[in-house]
């Protein structure tokens, strides 16, 4: 899938009124304040305390808005599971170590990343379990499911134990970290941000760039729409920084493009179908590609190693979900052969999951070579 592209002129866009809404409050806050930026937007809609996407559902699965890897197929999270317990065996089998989780949904992945690494010798004893979320409602899910771990809850990867190496995983979580655009014609840059139509209605306009964001846009003669995220640049440095003094492994999962390049790929999708970004605010998971090769620049700058991106379907099956997938064929009833067959074709088809979500891994040092690259 390649990242969709908007026209670069502002465009009504209709937008329910309601009382005491995110939308009325967000239309307050731009008569107030003036045109948005679409992170801010993109905050509000996800994160809004009251209002926001991720704090009043459970968005996955065929009663929510989408699907995650974790839900298609406990293979994922076994593959998973395997690829922690080998890089914790390469790193010397510390007897203490951080199991990080960022945006754990509704603790799927942990659960079969636990369940896969039970006769790991030592793994679980080892472990520290963390899970970085800002839902309540998916907090409840993850602490029912995890139980029997007794993981820590935190909202910054600066809450984890200090003294000891860190394993971390993150599925479809930088997709959603806010994103902003410029956009570039000729000489000129301008901003794309959230303002009021004439009818009151939420549209996206061209605005003025603020002095303090010259320095963050290219340099080279680019053309079209340039999408950053700071949040997402920010959390990168913190991953850096963390790996460098602890010591350990990051592994990012996410769809996203290879390359950098122009175009505008925020989207939203509600009911497993994709609609305007500006349908409802807060009852629509708002999304961006991820800029893979935004992240591997960022790395080497820190001196951080980088395996990767590869793509979803040659790094699991360099790990052998295949191999897998048989032996539970081999003792499956036909029910479940067929959930054994869809979900793995789902994961690594070039034609669904496999190409367009790639896999990244970041480690303190090259030597730490994991397994899947």
């Amino acid at each position: 899938m390649e990242p969709k592209r908007m026209d670069s002129k502002p465009s009504p866009r209709p937008s329910p009124s309601g009382r005491g809404s995110l939308l009325e409050i967000i239309k307050d806050r731009i008569r107030q304040e003036g045109p948005m930026d679409l992170g801010t937007y993109m905050e509000m809609c996800l994160g809004h305390p009251e209002h926001g996407y991720y704090m009043t559902r459970d968005p996955f699965g065929a009663a929510g808005d989408f699907t995650t890897s974790p839900e298609v197929s406990q293979l994922f999270g076994e593959m998973i599971g395997a690829w922690l317990a080998d890089v914790w065996m390469k790193m010397g089998s510390p007897s203490r170590f951080a199991l990080l989780e960022c945006g754990p949904g509704r603790g799927t992945l942990m659960a079969d990343i636990l369940r896969a690494t039970k006769h790991v010798q030592g793994f679980h004893d080892a472990a520290k379990i963390y899970l970085m979320e800002m839902s309540p409602v998916l907090k409840e899910i993850q602490k029912q499911k995890l139980e029997a771990y007794n993981p820590y809850w935190i909202d910054d990867v600066t809450q984890l134990d200090s003294g000891i190496p860190v394993l971390l995983v993150a599925n479809e979580f930088l997709d959603a970290l806010p994103v902003r655009q410029f956009v570039k014609t000729g000489d000129d840059w301008r901003e794309r941000r959230v303002a009021l139509g004439r009818d009151g209605t939420l549209i996206l306009g061209e605005f003025e760039v603020d002095g303090a964001d010259i320095g963050m846009l290219p340099k080279e003669s680019f053309q079209g729409i340039f999408e950053t995220s700071l949040c997402l640049n920010q959390f990168m440095k913190s991953i850096h920084l963390l790996l460098k003094k602890q010591t350990g492994a990051a592994l990012f999962v996410d769809y996203g493009h290879v390359k950098s390049g122009a175009g505008d790929t925020l989207q939203a999708m509600r009911n497993h179908k994709f609609v305007d970004i500006f349908e409802t605010p807060g009852s629509c998971d708002l999304t961006a590609h991820v800029d893979f090769e935004n992240i591997v620049c960022m790395a080497k700058e820190d001196d951080v190693a980088v395996c990767g991106p590869v793509t979803q379907s040659a790094f699991l099956k360099g790990l052998g979900i295949e191999a897998r997938a048989e032996r539970l064929w081999a003792g499956a009833n036909e029910v479940q052969r067929e959930s054994i067959i869809s979900g793995l074709n789902r994961l690594i088809d070039t034609e669904q999951m496999g190409s367009l979500f790639k896999v990244i891994a970041l480690t303190h040092e090259a030597d730490l070579q994991p397994e899947g690259f």
